[in-house]
């Protein structure tokens, strides 16, 4: 295993790396995905023909925030060095926003809908610091795998938290107590795991950056340099042209991955009949599935090639959406389920890799700036679309699970322009 990783690293590095992955996946699991999406749509916002309108919205303002901020900071984490620093900061700020969800009641949409905003645009900005660092960990040939650890790492992170919180919510419905008394518990709970888990992370995993000489003691550049920055990266990117292609693949088969993650319990629900226990026990099932997807297809990656494996998993994708749509009964969506979890952690773990492989060595934080922002847009898009098709069909969820279907489509086809090897070449005689 030590083979695998970059000379002078070690594998309690990595486990503090993975242990990000740990510590995040409560927050979008039993946030965005299993428990308080559900709440805002029923209870929050009464149920109301624009209630699922209002939660992508909330959903694609915040990874529209994400998409055109987080290329400064990933800028000025570079040049400073500061990429722990910014984490940690990332870190507290969503476990704190997090909590204040707690105090919106039924009926306080408006209130909830900031709150949310707010600690999505924190947890967005986490995620993307955390994915800057593993081109500085593992082997190019072994990001596939040291990925896949972390994603699988990341369910059973986001396993414990929602089993946690699926224990609580059976004991308080045996009470006879509502969901307005027991989801700010959850809440409660996601944070306090976020937060420990987390620590692992700031203990052993190491700042690798150097900053230039010149911005060593310099003053934080303004603003307006920072876009110059970014815009100056962007054109620079044209120089691995596969890269570029990767996410453009990104934004459209992203987009549909952000509509399992934000809707598959809104979807449950509203279509299917699920109960709040019954959604939490099926979301938990497929992060089991999405462990073994990642831990699987990690090792899959790196044998059989990122391209075609990332390939396999949409298509997989395709065939859950269609599943879904055509589901009559709750068993059949079950097993639509749990191809989607086979697919979600094998998808994205391929792309963040590939993304990896493709970087140059001295600018990892500002190319995963720009890979955020292709995947902040796919974020915006797909939840974005859904909404809309359910609002203006008037709560036809089917038609809109149909629809996205074309996302992963589009994703299958830009795939085929990437070329992994030379993106690496181009990468590296960028980095030079």
């Amino acid at each position: 295993m030590q083979a695998l990783l970059k000379p002078g690293v070690r594998l309690r590095e990595v486990l503090g790396w993975a242990f990000y992955d740990f510590a995040n996946s409560g927050y979008t699991t039993v946030v965005i995905t299993a428990v308080y999406s559900t709440y805002f749509v029923s209870t929050i916002a009464a149920g109301t023909h624009w209630a699922t309108l209002a939660w992508t919205l909330a959903l694609s303002a915040s990874y529209a925030w994400v998409m055109f901020t987080m290329p400064i900071l990933g800028a000025w984490a570079d040049r400073h060095a500061s990429k722990k620093r910014l984490l940690m900061l990332a870190t507290w700020a969503c476990v704190l926003s997090t909590i204040a969800l707690t105090g919106a009641g039924p009926g306080e949409w408006w209130l909830a809908w900031i709150l949310v905003f707010l600690s999505n645009v924190f947890y967005s900005y986490g995620e993307s610091l955390s994915g800057a660092f593993l081109p500085e960990l593992a082997q190019p040939e072994a990001m596939g795998r040291v990925s896949g650890w972390a994603w699988a790492w990341g369910y059973l992170g986001g396993m414990l938290t929602l089993g946690l919180c699926l224990a609580y919510v059976l004991w308080a419905q045996s009470l006879g107590q509502t969901a307005s008394q027991f989801v700010p518990v959850t809440l409660w709970i996601t944070a306090a795991m976020y937060i420990g888990a987390s620590g692992f992370t700031f203990v052993w995993l190491h700042e690798r950056g150097q900053p230039p000489t010149v911005h060593r003691h310099a003053v934080a550049s303004p603003a307006r340099k920072h876009w110059q920055q970014w815009l100056q990266t962007w054109r620079e990117s044209k120089a691995i042209p596969d890269f570029r292609w990767l996410m453009a693949s990104a934004v459209a088969y992203q987009a549909g991955v952000a509509v399992a993650i934000a809707l598959a319990a809104i979807y449950a629900e509203q279509v299917m009949g699920f109960q709040t226990q019954q959604t939490m026990l099926l979301i938990f099932v497929l992060n089991v599935a999405a462990l073994l997807g990642a831990l699987i297809f990690g090792y899959v990656q790196d044998a059989w090639g990122h391209r075609r494996t990332l390939s396999m998993t949409l298509w997989g994708w395709i065939i859950t959406c269609i599943w879904a749509a055509a589901s009559q009964t709750q068993a059949h969506f079950w097993g639509a389920a749990a191809i989607a979890g086979l697919c979600l952690g094998s998808s994205q773990s391929a792309g963040r890799a590939m993304a990896g492989m493709m970087i140059p060595a001295k600018k990892l934080a500002e190319y995963f700036g720009l890979w955020t922002v292709a995947i902040r847009l796919a974020s915006i898009l797909g939840p974005l679309s859904y909404g809309l098709i359910t609002w203006l069909s008037g709560g036809n969820h089917r038609l809109a699970i149909v629809c996205v279907t074309g996302f992963f489509v589009m994703g299958l086809l830009l795939l085929r322009r990437v070329n992994v090897h030379q993106g690496q070449i181009d990468a590296s005689r960028l980095g030079h």
